[in-house]
């Protein structure tokens, strides 16, 4: 019996020691990275010289952190994706789960500590204030109480001007904060030094100059979400191409390279550059979005429509309802609910089927009440007609009453749907890449904001002078129609 019983212990210890053993390569074999085989980032693509669409590559996302973000792939054997959103909307998307990981120069503080999985910093940053080149009012952080500063407010320099007084005015990045202090409409821009210095490098007339150092130094990291277990892949990743002198050689080409030296392009010369770029994103992404979401707003909008008149007291309170839903919320938030809140609850939505079924759902609530008043202005007398000669309820609206109400409905939903073609513009904070967002691309790394936003504004027109023009031939075709 005690043999017996030391035969069973020797093997449970030798089970142990063999699992001991094994337990590595488990742990290897369970990796997030490596087992889903790509890696997925989030980057603004428009915080040069960091993320950027470099337009000496042919509009190609480059810059430090997306270098940087490559190599840990390569190193890692995967295959990188880049997503790109808006720095203030970033941590939503991560949280959505849109991508595993952020690389846009995410400083560590202890509340993204708590909140997030942030690796072993693989950039490190001092902080500085920019002013006009003629205003000598700052000298030091303390005289930044009262300046309006322009930030990205969900910055870690954002924060750092407002704990020093300053009132800050949102902008969405580092390209349009430069721009507004420029305009002179605010007076400071706290941000990194080697960012300034990137600007001012390849902008030696910008007038703007470094008026003091904020006195900080920060570091930046990959931000994932918590618990994500990803960090002992980045972590040892990034290890070796420190070690490696990787990081050196990236940073030496984004960092420290002589920026003048790239050959300055006029803004005609960016305008022609970019109409095609700018007129496919408006052909493939801007358009088909409008058209797609029209047409299924319409469907929904016809369906509230009838509830909304239904003699069922229930069934005419929940269409009031989503009108009063839709017309008293704003676009842009419905977008992020559909975008950003649904995956939070276990429904997760791509960036275009997310924009149209947000789109839809606007649509068919203005457009829901259009169509109403279009029915009731029927006289009532061509209900009692269509009932004489035989005509149901859907008889009778599909062959007698929507054929009239159409006429009386085609102006205001035309101007919905022209209206929808510039609100288009919204889905670019949902990482769809239609026309304004390839603007906007184009023009953080090269300034030019006038000529890029301007072209763009120049496309929407175009576009809506087209449907004005079939606006009025098809109230044309109806009227043929009408008795008189």
């Amino acid at each position: 019996m005690h043999c017996l019983r030391r035969g069973a212990l020797a093997v449970g210890l030798l089970a142990a020691l063999l699992l001991t053993a094994c337990g590595p390569a488990a742990t290897d074999s369970d990796d997030p990275i490596t087992s889903a085989g790509v890696l997925r980032v989030g980057t603004e693509g428009v915080y040069p010289p960091y993320s950027f669409h470099d337009p000496n590559q042919g509009g190609q996302l480059a810059g430090y952190d997306v270098d940087v973000a490559r190599a840990v792939g390569e190193k890692l054997g995967v295959r990188v994706e880049f997503v790109e959103t808006s720095w203030d909307s970033i941590f939503a998307a991560l949280e959505a789960n849109r991508f595993d990981i952020v690389a846009n120069e995410v400083t560590v503080t202890d509340e993204r500590k708590a909140k997030y999985d942030l690796s072993d910093p693989y950039s490190i940053a001092e902080g500085v204030i920019v002013t006009r080149a003629d205003d000598n009012s700052i000298t030091s952080a303390d005289d930044l109480k009262g300046k309006r500063a322009a930030q990205s407010p969900t910055s870690n320099w954002a924060e750092f001007a407002r704990q020093a007084g300053a009132q800050i005015e949102s902008v969405d990045g580092f390209s349009q904060a430069i721009s507004v202090l420029n305009d002179g409409r605010v007076d400071v821009v706290v941000n990194d030094s080697i960012t300034v210095l990137a600007y001012q490098a390849e902008h030696p007339d910008a007038p703007i100059k470094v008026a003091a150092r904020t006195g900080e130094r920060s570091e930046q990291a990959f931000a994932a979400r918590k618990d994500s277990g990803m960090l002992p892949e980045l972590n040892r990743a990034l290890g070796e191409l420190r070690a490696e002198g990787t990081l050196s050689e990236i940073s030496q080409k984004y960092l420290q390279v002589d920026l003048s030296k790239a050959a300055p392009r006029s803004a005609w010369q960016l305008i022609a550059d970019n109409l095609w770029p700018l007129a496919k994103a408006a052909l493939t992404m801007t358009i088909p979005l409008a058209i797609i979401s029209f047409a299924i707003g319409l469907v929904i909008a016809l369906i509230v429509a009838l509830a909304r008149l239904s003699s069922n007291v229930a069934v005419s309170a929940v269409a009031r309802f989503y009108i009063s839903i839709i017309r008293g919320t704003p676009l842009l938030v419905q977008l992020f609910i559909v975008f950003f809140a649904l995956p939070q609850i276990g429904v997760k939505i791509d960036p275009f089927p997310a924009a149209v079924i947000a789109f839809s759902l606007n649509v068919g609530g203005y457009a829901a009440e259009i169509i109403r008043s279009a029915i009731q202005s029927i006289p009532k007398g061509q209900w009692e007609a269509a009932e004489t000669i035989g005509l149901n309820y859907v008889g009778a609206l599909r062959r007698i009453i929507l054929p009239q109400a159409t006429r009386v409905a085609v102006p205001p939903l035309s101007n919905t749907l022209i209206s929808l073609v510039k609100d288009t513009s919204l889905a670019s904070t949902i990482l769809v890449t239609e026309l304004f967002r390839t603007a906007q691309n184009v023009a953080a790394p090269t300034f030019e904001f006038f000529a890029l936003y301007g072209t763009a504004a120049l496309y929407y027109w175009i576009i809506c002078l087209v449907l004005s023009f079939g606006q009025a031939r098809f109230e044309r075709r109806l009227e043929r129609y009408v008795a008189r």
